[in-house]
């Protein structure tokens, strides 16, 4: 194997463990609901989801979730 790139995954594993260096901008996913699939946006610091709670609130337990994965990796 090539050394450079054993040096490389080394770094990138240690890099995986290190959620701070990560800083999402925008994202778009599907999330798997209890009920439904749900389509949810992160853009400009803030998130975006298309069922009826968030419609309603503006937060919901699906951007919930994703501010709990995701805390280190946000722009307040």
């Amino acid at each position: 194997m090539d050394y450079g790139l054993i040096g490389k995954i080394e770094k990138a594993k240690r890099y995986a463990q290190e959620p701070y260096r990560f800083k999402f901008q925008r994202f778009e996913m599907t999330f798997h609901g209890d009920n439904n699939d749900h389509r949810i946006r992160y853009e400009n610091g803030a998130f975006q989801c298309d069922c009826e709670f968030f419609i309603t609130h503006q937060r919901c337990s699906h951007t919930m979730a994703l501010e709990q994965v995701f805390k280190d990796m946000l722009n307040p």
